[in-house]
Protein backbone atom coordinates (compact mmCIF):
# COMPACT_ATOMS: atom_id res chain seq x y z
CA UNK A 1 0.00 0.00 0.00
CA UNK A 2 1.13 3.52 -0.80
CA UNK A 3 1.19 6.64 1.34
CA UNK A 4 1.58 10.18 0.02
CA UNK A 5 3.32 12.54 2.45
CA UNK A 6 3.03 16.30 1.89
CA UNK A 7 6.44 17.87 2.54
CA UNK A 8 6.63 20.59 -0.10
CA UNK A 9 5.88 23.70 1.98
CA UNK A 10 8.26 26.60 2.61
CA UNK A 11 8.00 26.46 6.42
CA UNK A 12 7.91 30.25 6.70
CA UNK A 13 6.28 30.20 10.14
CA UNK A 14 9.38 28.48 11.50
CA UNK A 15 11.94 30.96 10.21
CA UNK A 16 14.88 31.17 10.81
CA UNK A 17 15.09 27.42 11.46
CA UNK A 18 13.81 26.67 7.97
CA UNK A 19 15.90 29.10 5.94
CA UNK A 20 18.03 26.20 4.72
CA UNK A 21 16.29 23.12 6.16
CA UNK A 22 12.79 22.00 5.13
CA UNK A 23 10.46 21.84 8.10
CA UNK A 24 9.90 18.03 8.04
CA UNK A 25 13.68 17.56 8.15
CA UNK A 26 13.98 19.36 11.49
CA UNK A 27 14.74 16.95 14.33
CA UNK A 28 12.27 16.08 17.05
CA UNK A 29 14.30 14.55 19.89
CA UNK A 30 17.29 13.69 17.72
CA UNK A 31 15.40 12.28 14.69
CA UNK A 32 13.95 14.14 11.69
CA UNK A 33 10.18 14.58 11.74
CA UNK A 34 9.90 12.91 8.34
CA UNK A 35 11.61 9.77 9.65
CA UNK A 36 9.20 9.57 12.57
CA UNK A 37 6.25 9.97 10.24
CA UNK A 38 7.46 7.36 7.75
CA UNK A 39 7.91 4.83 10.56
CA UNK A 40 4.38 5.55 11.83
CA UNK A 41 2.95 4.44 8.47
CA UNK A 42 4.42 0.95 8.41
CA UNK A 43 2.12 -0.72 11.02
CA UNK A 44 -0.88 0.04 8.78
CA UNK A 45 0.63 -2.00 5.97
CA UNK A 46 2.23 0.85 4.03
CA UNK A 47 5.09 -0.47 1.92
CA UNK A 48 5.79 2.56 -0.29
CA UNK A 49 5.98 6.23 0.70
CA UNK A 50 5.77 8.97 -1.92
CA UNK A 51 7.19 12.30 -0.76
CA UNK A 52 5.30 15.18 -2.42
CA UNK A 53 8.18 17.63 -2.69
CA UNK A 54 8.58 21.27 -3.65
CA UNK A 55 10.87 23.45 -1.51
CA UNK A 56 14.42 22.08 -1.22
CA UNK A 57 13.94 18.43 -2.22
CA UNK A 58 17.66 17.62 -1.89
CA UNK A 59 17.74 17.07 1.91
CA UNK A 60 15.00 14.46 1.62
CA UNK A 61 16.94 12.54 -1.00
CA UNK A 62 19.95 12.69 1.31
CA UNK A 63 17.87 11.29 4.18
CA UNK A 64 16.85 8.25 2.11
CA UNK A 65 19.81 7.96 -0.29
CA UNK A 66 19.04 4.50 -1.64
CA UNK A 67 15.28 5.00 -1.87
CA UNK A 68 14.52 2.89 1.19
CA UNK A 69 14.18 3.36 4.92
CA UNK A 70 15.12 0.62 7.38
CA UNK A 71 12.51 0.17 10.11
CA UNK A 72 13.33 -0.49 13.78
CA UNK A 73 11.75 -3.96 13.54
CA UNK A 74 14.08 -4.99 10.76
CA UNK A 75 11.75 -4.37 7.82
CA UNK A 76 11.97 -1.53 5.32
CA UNK A 77 9.87 0.89 3.30
CA UNK A 78 10.47 2.06 -0.25
CA UNK A 79 10.67 5.85 -0.64
CA UNK A 80 9.72 7.65 -3.87
CA UNK A 81 10.10 11.32 -4.78
CA UNK A 82 7.58 13.47 -6.64
CA UNK A 83 8.97 16.98 -7.15
CA UNK A 84 6.32 19.48 -8.26
CA UNK A 85 7.39 21.66 -11.22
CA UNK A 86 5.43 24.49 -9.54
CA UNK A 87 3.34 24.77 -6.34
CA UNK A 88 0.10 22.82 -6.83
CA UNK A 89 -1.54 23.34 -3.41
CA UNK A 90 -2.58 20.38 -1.27
CA UNK A 91 -4.88 18.39 -3.56
CA UNK A 92 -2.75 19.17 -6.59
CA UNK A 93 0.33 17.89 -4.77
CA UNK A 94 -1.46 14.72 -3.65
CA UNK A 95 -2.66 13.96 -7.17
CA UNK A 96 0.71 14.76 -8.75
CA UNK A 97 2.50 12.42 -6.32
CA UNK A 98 -0.08 9.65 -6.66
CA UNK A 99 -0.06 9.77 -10.45
CA UNK A 100 3.73 9.80 -10.56
CA UNK A 101 3.84 6.26 -9.15
CA UNK A 102 0.58 4.98 -10.65
CA UNK A 103 -1.47 4.59 -7.45
CA UNK A 104 -4.61 2.61 -8.28
CA UNK A 105 -5.78 1.32 -4.88
CA UNK A 106 -6.49 2.55 -1.35
CA UNK A 107 -3.77 4.91 -0.12
CA UNK A 108 -2.92 7.06 2.89
CA UNK A 109 -2.22 10.80 2.85
CA UNK A 110 -0.34 12.54 5.68
CA UNK A 111 0.85 16.08 6.35
CA UNK A 112 4.59 16.08 6.95
CA UNK A 113 4.51 18.56 9.84
CA UNK A 114 2.02 16.73 12.08
CA UNK A 115 3.04 14.47 14.96
CA UNK A 116 0.39 12.18 16.43
CA UNK A 117 -0.13 8.96 18.35
CA UNK A 118 -3.06 8.02 16.08
CA UNK A 119 -3.23 4.27 15.49
CA UNK A 120 -3.23 4.31 11.72
CA UNK A 121 -4.41 0.67 11.37
CA UNK A 122 -7.62 1.67 13.21
CA UNK A 123 -8.21 4.59 10.83
CA UNK A 124 -7.68 2.31 7.86
CA UNK A 125 -10.06 -0.33 9.25
CA UNK A 126 -12.77 2.28 9.85
CA UNK A 127 -12.37 3.57 6.31
CA UNK A 128 -12.67 0.13 4.76
CA UNK A 129 -15.72 -0.71 6.86
CA UNK A 130 -17.47 2.50 5.75
CA UNK A 131 -17.17 1.90 2.01
CA UNK A 132 -16.68 5.63 1.42
CA UNK A 133 -14.32 7.27 -1.05
CA UNK A 134 -12.32 9.02 1.68
CA UNK A 135 -11.99 9.17 5.45
CA UNK A 136 -10.33 11.98 7.40
CA UNK A 137 -8.91 11.80 10.89
CA UNK A 138 -10.39 14.41 13.25
CA UNK A 139 -9.08 15.67 16.57
CA UNK A 140 -10.70 17.94 19.18
CA UNK A 141 -9.32 21.39 20.00
CA UNK A 142 -10.17 23.62 23.00
CA UNK A 143 -10.95 26.67 20.86
CA UNK A 144 -12.32 25.81 17.41
CA UNK A 145 -12.68 29.46 16.35
CA UNK A 146 -9.15 29.48 14.90
CA UNK A 147 -9.68 26.40 12.72
CA UNK A 148 -11.87 24.89 10.06
CA UNK A 149 -14.29 22.75 12.07
CA UNK A 150 -15.81 19.51 10.78
CA UNK A 151 -19.38 18.44 11.53
CA UNK A 152 -20.44 14.85 10.96
CA UNK A 153 -23.52 12.66 11.36
CA UNK A 154 -23.73 9.82 13.90
CA UNK A 155 -22.78 7.29 11.20
CA UNK A 156 -19.55 9.21 10.50
CA UNK A 157 -20.60 10.93 7.28
CA UNK A 158 -19.13 14.43 7.10
CA UNK A 159 -21.95 16.97 6.89
CA UNK A 160 -20.09 20.25 6.46
CA UNK A 161 -16.94 22.28 7.15
CA UNK A 162 -17.23 25.52 9.11
CA UNK A 163 -14.24 27.83 8.69
CA UNK A 164 -13.27 29.67 11.92
CA UNK A 165 -16.77 29.48 13.42
CA UNK A 166 -18.19 32.28 15.51
CA UNK A 167 -19.55 31.41 18.98
CA UNK A 168 -22.76 29.41 18.60
CA UNK A 169 -22.26 28.73 14.90
CA UNK A 170 -21.47 25.05 15.48
CA UNK A 171 -21.43 22.58 18.35
CA UNK A 172 -18.40 20.74 16.94
CA UNK A 173 -14.84 21.20 18.22
CA UNK A 174 -13.33 18.70 15.78
CA UNK A 175 -10.80 19.72 13.14
CA UNK A 176 -9.10 17.86 10.33
CA UNK A 177 -5.92 16.40 11.79
CA UNK A 178 -3.95 15.96 8.57
CA UNK A 179 -4.17 12.19 8.03
CA UNK A 180 -6.54 10.79 5.40
CA UNK A 181 -7.36 7.54 3.62
CA UNK A 182 -8.34 7.88 -0.04
CA UNK A 183 -9.67 5.55 -2.67
CA UNK A 184 -8.16 6.17 -6.12
CA UNK A 185 -11.50 7.57 -7.34
CA UNK A 186 -10.73 10.73 -5.34
CA UNK A 187 -8.00 11.51 -7.86
CA UNK A 188 -10.67 11.86 -10.56
CA UNK A 189 -11.88 15.01 -8.76
CA UNK A 190 -8.49 16.74 -9.03
CA UNK A 191 -7.50 18.40 -12.29
CA UNK A 192 -4.07 17.46 -13.61
CA UNK A 193 -1.35 20.09 -13.29
CA UNK A 194 -3.54 22.72 -11.62
CA UNK A 195 -3.48 24.34 -8.18
CA UNK A 196 -6.23 22.62 -6.21
CA UNK A 197 -6.92 22.74 -2.47
CA UNK A 198 -8.03 19.52 -0.82
CA UNK A 199 -9.74 21.49 1.97
CA UNK A 200 -11.56 24.06 -0.20
CA UNK A 201 -12.22 22.03 -3.35
CA UNK A 202 -11.89 18.26 -3.04
CA UNK A 203 -13.47 17.70 0.37
CA UNK A 204 -16.56 19.83 -0.40
CA UNK A 205 -17.14 17.78 -3.57
CA UNK A 206 -16.99 14.57 -1.55
CA UNK A 207 -19.29 16.01 1.11
CA UNK A 208 -21.86 16.96 -1.53
CA UNK A 209 -22.00 13.33 -2.63
CA UNK A 210 -21.95 11.88 0.90
CA UNK A 211 -18.64 10.15 0.18
CA UNK A 212 -16.47 11.67 2.91
CA UNK A 213 -16.24 9.95 6.28
CA UNK A 214 -14.87 11.10 9.64
CA UNK A 215 -12.84 9.19 12.19
CA UNK A 216 -12.40 11.15 15.42
CA UNK A 217 -9.96 10.28 18.20
CA UNK A 218 -8.48 12.10 21.17
CA UNK A 219 -4.93 10.83 20.62
CA UNK A 220 -1.93 13.08 21.09
CA UNK A 221 -1.71 15.46 18.11
CA UNK A 222 0.33 18.55 17.33
CA UNK A 223 1.01 20.69 14.28
CA UNK A 224 4.68 21.69 14.51
CA UNK A 225 4.37 24.69 12.20
CA UNK A 226 5.19 27.47 14.71
CA UNK A 227 8.22 27.76 17.03
CA UNK A 228 6.24 27.34 20.24
CA UNK A 229 4.57 24.21 18.81
CA UNK A 230 7.83 22.79 17.50
CA UNK A 231 9.32 23.35 20.96
CA UNK A 232 6.32 21.62 22.57
CA UNK A 233 6.57 18.67 20.16
CA UNK A 234 10.12 18.07 21.37
CA UNK A 235 9.43 18.50 25.07
CA UNK A 236 6.29 16.35 24.93
CA UNK A 237 8.48 13.40 23.94
CA UNK A 238 10.60 13.66 27.07
CA UNK A 239 8.05 14.61 29.73
CA UNK A 240 5.56 11.76 29.44
CA UNK A 241 2.84 13.40 27.33
CA UNK A 242 3.35 10.93 24.48
CA UNK A 243 2.62 7.23 24.44
CA UNK A 244 6.37 6.67 24.48
CA UNK A 245 9.10 8.81 26.06
CA UNK A 246 12.61 9.23 24.74
CA UNK A 247 16.07 10.20 25.96
CA UNK A 248 16.47 13.97 26.17
CA UNK A 249 20.27 14.23 25.94
CA UNK A 250 21.93 12.76 22.85
CA UNK A 251 25.03 10.65 23.30
CA UNK A 252 27.16 13.12 21.34
CA UNK A 253 26.23 16.19 23.39
CA UNK A 254 28.94 17.91 25.49
CA UNK A 255 27.57 19.32 28.74
CA UNK A 256 29.99 20.70 31.32
CA UNK A 257 29.71 19.20 34.79
CA UNK A 258 29.01 22.67 36.21
CA UNK A 259 26.20 23.43 33.76
CA UNK A 260 22.49 22.99 34.54
CA UNK A 261 20.21 21.41 31.91
CA UNK A 262 16.62 20.66 32.94
CA UNK A 263 13.58 19.60 30.93
CA UNK A 264 15.37 20.20 27.64
CA UNK A 265 16.35 18.36 24.48
CA UNK A 266 20.06 18.53 23.67
CA UNK A 267 21.17 17.13 20.32
CA UNK A 268 24.48 15.56 19.35
CA UNK A 269 27.28 18.00 18.60
CA UNK A 270 25.91 20.57 21.04
CA UNK A 271 28.15 22.25 23.64
CA UNK A 272 26.90 23.63 26.97
CA UNK A 273 29.69 25.37 28.87
CA UNK A 274 30.27 25.79 32.61
CA UNK A 275 27.62 27.61 34.69
CA UNK A 276 25.21 27.83 31.75
CA UNK A 277 21.55 27.23 32.62
CA UNK A 278 19.24 25.64 30.03
CA UNK A 279 15.58 24.99 30.84
CA UNK A 280 12.57 23.85 28.76
CA UNK A 281 14.52 24.43 25.56
CA UNK A 282 15.77 22.63 22.46
CA UNK A 283 19.44 22.80 21.48
CA UNK A 284 19.78 21.64 17.88
CA UNK A 285 22.89 20.01 16.38
CA UNK A 286 25.85 22.39 16.43
CA UNK A 287 24.39 24.74 19.04
CA UNK A 288 26.66 26.25 21.71
CA UNK A 289 25.60 27.85 24.99
CA UNK A 290 28.60 29.68 26.39
CA UNK A 291 29.68 30.10 29.98
CA UNK A 292 27.10 31.57 32.32
CA UNK A 293 24.41 32.01 29.66
CA UNK A 294 20.74 31.40 30.53
CA UNK A 295 18.40 29.87 27.95
CA UNK A 296 14.73 29.31 28.77
CA UNK A 297 11.78 28.21 26.61
CA UNK A 298 13.89 28.70 23.48
CA UNK A 299 15.18 26.92 20.39
CA UNK A 300 18.86 27.36 19.62
CA UNK A 301 20.70 26.22 16.51
CA UNK A 302 23.47 28.85 16.72
CA UNK A 303 25.57 30.22 19.59
CA UNK A 304 24.55 32.04 22.77
CA UNK A 305 27.35 34.23 24.05
CA UNK A 306 28.73 34.16 27.59
CA UNK A 307 26.39 35.63 30.16
CA UNK A 308 23.54 36.23 27.71
CA UNK A 309 19.94 35.60 28.76
CA UNK A 310 17.32 34.28 26.34
CA UNK A 311 13.62 33.67 26.98
CA UNK A 312 11.14 32.47 24.34
CA UNK A 313 13.66 33.03 21.55
CA UNK A 314 14.69 31.27 18.36
CA UNK A 315 18.34 31.39 17.27
CA UNK A 316 19.08 30.13 13.78
CA UNK A 317 22.09 28.14 12.64
CA UNK A 318 25.22 30.22 12.15
CA UNK A 319 23.96 33.14 14.26
CA UNK A 320 25.79 34.28 17.40
CA UNK A 321 24.00 36.07 20.22
CA UNK A 322 26.33 38.62 21.75
CA UNK A 323 27.56 37.98 25.26
CA UNK A 324 25.78 39.67 28.15
CA UNK A 325 22.61 40.70 26.28
CA UNK A 326 19.08 40.01 27.55
CA UNK A 327 16.54 39.00 24.89
CA UNK A 328 12.93 37.91 25.03
CA UNK A 329 10.53 36.69 22.31
CA UNK A 330 12.77 37.40 19.32
CA UNK A 331 13.94 35.39 16.32
CA UNK A 332 17.55 35.78 15.23
CA UNK A 333 18.46 36.54 12.54
CA UNK A 334 15.25 38.50 12.06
Amino acid sequence: MYAVVLVGGFGTRLHPLTYDVPKPMLPVVHRPMIVRLVERLAPAGVTDVVLALGFKPEPFAAAFPDGTHALPDGGSLRVHYAVEPEPLDTAGAIAFAARSVGIDSTFVVANGDVLTDLRLPDLLAAHRASGRAATIHLTPVPDPSAFGVVEHDPDGTVRRFVEKPAPGETDSNLISAGTYVFEPEVLDLIATGERVSVERDTFPKLVADGRLGAYATDDYWIDTGRPELYLAANLDLIDGRRRDSERAIAAGAHIHADACVEGSVVDAGTVVEAYADVRRSVLLPGARVCQGAIVADSIVAGEVGAGATLANCVVGAGYTVAGGVELAAVRLPE
